[in-house]
């Protein structure tokens, strides 16, 4: 049986047949029996229990907005699904505007990461997460225990205090030149020995603090990480024996030195740095060499004496520092003659008297007043050279001066 369309609505509705279904009386229905018009079936009916839709765009604002991944992104998805919820009548507008709020918050951030240099910081410690962590993501002043030898391949390192007990410290970092392809162990090694030096020496102005077993290591990139992008190398201080460890940090510069001290070791530095280019050969065999050798210690003695003098020393001081700067005076006298000597017994007589006040009584009574390192050294050691060691790893440590306790 068929159900005849409703009547439109400019008719009254006729009864119902026999065979009709007589239409449903709601609360709606009109006075006098007229039902109002209904649509038909299958012309867009929609159930009156269906929720309105939430806006996708708003949600996708809000996840930008949280995670403070692309900021911008979030922020113009945000203003668009705004717009779209006004338009279509869609739920959602609460999670547009925190999308919104999120996503701007996120995009200050972002803006003060840049200005400030905290993406680049950010981005080279996930690398250094990446790659684990070695001497060559530990900065000077760190020091870390190593679960091998510090000569063999390394491939983590744990960091510690330096107080304790540790097995390297690292005391100078620099980053070698970048090129075509990687230059090789050999190549890398050479440049750390010229380049560890200077750094150590500034690490650790004080020569007589040097332990008798403490080598140089450095820490080089292999090749796999040279591929990556890692060119620096890492200069550390290490038990002479590869096992053995270190205790407490050898650090003497100038965050650790007051103005007295530091004062005294930056006029003997010059001195000390031109004493390590004394020529390899004794006198009886370079006897000019030696000589102008000579000389310039006579420039650089007279270049401390008159450091010293320019700096005002406590009341505790200057007693010891008045005799100290008459035996400099004494030792110049004699650099001076060493100069000029005609033959190597000559120069030799004079050399060693030079170098008594190194060492010698005014020396030590001037380091003991500025509470300074006072034992003196006995012997002067030669660096006997050496190389590191090399793996396939994250890096590769080795010795530079295994053996020697001068840098």
């Amino acid at each position: 049986m068929s159900i005849p369309p409703p009547p439109g609505p400019q008719q009254p509705p006729s009864a119902p047949g026999p065979h009709q279904a007589v239409p449903p009386q709601g609360p709606y229905q009109a006075p006098g029996g007229y039902a109002p018009p209904y649509q038909p079936w299958g012309q867009g009916y929609v159930p009156f229990n269906r929720p309105v839709p939430v806006n996708g765009v708003a949600i996708a604002s809000l996840v930008l907005g949280a995670l403070c991944f692309l900021p911008a992104v979030g922020l113009v998805l945000g203003v668009i699904a705004l717009v779209q919820i006004r338009r279509r009548g869609e739920r959602g507008k609460a999670l547009a505007i925190g999308g919104s709020v999120l996503s701007t918050i996120g995009l200050a951030l972002w803006v003060l990461a840049l200005a400030t240099g905290g993406v680049s910081e950010f981005w080279q410690g996930v690398k250094e997460g990446a790659r684990g962590e070695t001497a060559l993501s530990l900065g000077k002043g760190h020091c870390f225990v190593e679960p091998g030898a510090l000569g063999g391949a390394t491939r983590g390192l744990d960091e510690v205090p330096c107080e304790g007990v540790h097995d390297g410290e690292v005391f100078g970092t620099f980053t070698m030149p970048g090129g075509d392809g990687y230059p090789g162990d050999s190549t890398i090694k050479d440049t750390a020995y010229v380049r560890c030096h200077p750094l150590a020496r500034s690490y650790v102005m004080d020569s007589w603090a040097w332990p008798e077993n403490v080598d140089l290591y450095y820490y080089t990139p292999g090749e796999r990480a040279w591929g990556r992008g890692d060119h620096e190398v890492a200069c550390v201080f290490g038990n002479a024996d590869e096992y053995g460890t270190l205790t407490g940090s050898l650090r003497a510069d100038e965050t650790t030195l007051d103005a007295d001290q530091l004062a005294f070791l930056r006029a003997d530095a010059a001195v000390e740095t031109f004493a390590d280019q004394e020529p390899e050969d004794l006198a009886e065999d370079d006897l000019e060499g030696n000589k102008t050798w000579a000389a310039g210690m006579d420039t650089a003695v007279a270049g401390q004496i008159r450091a010293l003098r320019e700096h005002t020393w406590p009341a505790g001081v200057a007693g010891q520092m008045s005799t100290y700067l008459k035996d400099l005076e004494n030792a110049r006298k004699e650099w001076a003659k060493a100069a000029t000597a005609d033959d190597a017994v000559t120069f030799d007589q004079h050399y060693y008297e030079a170098y008594e006040v190194d060492e010698g009584a005014s020396t030590v009574a001037v380091r003991k007043a500025l509470k300074l390192a006072a034992t003196p050294r006995s012997a002067r050691y030669g660096d006997s050279g050496g190389s590191g060691g090399s793996g396939d790893g994250e890096g590769s440590g080795g010795s530079g001066d295994q053996g020697s306790t001068q840098v």
